[in-house]
């Protein structure tokens, strides 16, 4: 059986690892954290294609990701399909509606516009809640016969000396395992709030002031920042209040959300996705740099990676 190492424990690295499995392969995750520590466990996890080039590949990745999340509703694992308001404006990339399926998305009646808003789509799109569907990957990709080893990796040689094979997600790690200029961290923070019966919704037109809602089985999430190259892990008060005032300006509700957790996250931001074998160390095949998409891309990355690298191993034997 073909073995290979996948490095990292978030969706990118579990859902690589599984897809592997799928193909054929025998699979050990190596990660500094296990899934509930990683930047995964954080996030509002909605699909939707955010901060990451290029955009005619994310889409790509979306759409694949957005089939499989289809087959992924299953009893209790987290995952399911909702309607999503998303904002946009004449300069906003909105190439990912033709990739949905027709009957998933419309165009925002004027009585659900949110944020002041003048035009919005209405798209029923997948959330994979990371607190029930993280824990669920990870037990399916073990039960598959997978291994886990709890380990850091500080160089691109290390790295590539693992195994025969080896799967890059380490996100943001990347940057000093690859010594790689072109990623950067985007600091995200956001607010984990008591559940409100309100529809989830984005706002991403403006570089600097994103906002979002995305109400999940027993919580909300309240977002956020996209601060650029800022390495900042603390909990700012300044960006709470910000974050509130935004909510507030939505008109989606009058009352004031009760806070349950103030969380920050450092999304990994790159020029473009880093999706290809490494050329000084050829068995080592990239997959980082997923900005703020790595639930909406995470899906149909791993099954395009999981082709290729099969495709790979049958061509070199």
């Amino acid at each position: 059986m073909k073995h290979v190492t996948v490095a990292g424990c978030g969706i990118a690295g579990l859902t690589s690892a599984i897809a592997l499995q799928e193909n054929g392969w025998e699979v050990c995750i190596l990660a500094r954290e296990r899934f509930e520590n990683t930047l995964s466990e954080k996030v509002g996890a909605i699909w939707f294609p955010f901060a990451i080039e290029p955009a005619e590949e994310a889409a790509r990745w979306g759409s694949k990701s957005y089939q499989r999340y289809l087959k992924e509703q299953l009893p209790d694992n987290g995952v399911s399909f909702i309607p999503f308001t998303i904002v946009y404006n004449a300069s906003s990339d909105t190439s990912w509606v033709q990739k949905l399926p027709e009957e998933a998305v419309r165009e925002s009646s004027l009585e659900e516009l949110p944020f002041g808003a003048e035009t919005a789509y209405v798209a029923v799109v997948p959330l994979a809640e990371p607190p029930i569907y993280l824990p669920h990957l990870f037990k399916r990709f073990m039960a598959n016969g997978g291994r886990f080893e709890q380990k850091e990796i500080t160089s691109l040689k290390q790295l590539s000396d693992l195994d025969t094979f080896v799967v890059n997600c380490t996100g943001l790690g990347a940057k000093e395992i690859c010594m790689d200029d072109e990623l950067l961290p985007m600091r995200g923070q956001i607010l984990r709030t008591a559940r409100l019966d309100i529809q989830s919704c984005v706002n991403s037109t403006q570089d600097g002031a994103l906002s979002y809602i995305i109400k999940r089985k027993n919580d909300c999430i309240i977002g956020g920042t996209d601060y650029l190259n800022d390495w900042n892990m603390n909990i700012e008060s300044n960006d709470t209040a910000l974050i509130l005032s935004r909510f507030h300006e939505s008109g989606l509700s009058s009352k004031a959300p009760e806070i349950l957790e103030e969380i920050v996250g450092l999304r990994p931001k790159r020029s473009e996705v880093r999706f290809a074998f490494d050329t000084q160390y050829p068995n080592v095949f990239h997959n980082y740099g997923h900005g703020g998409s790595g639930f909406t891309v995470g899906w149909g990355c791993a099954l395009e990676l999981a082709e290729i690298m099969t495709q790979h191993a049958s061509s070199n034997q």
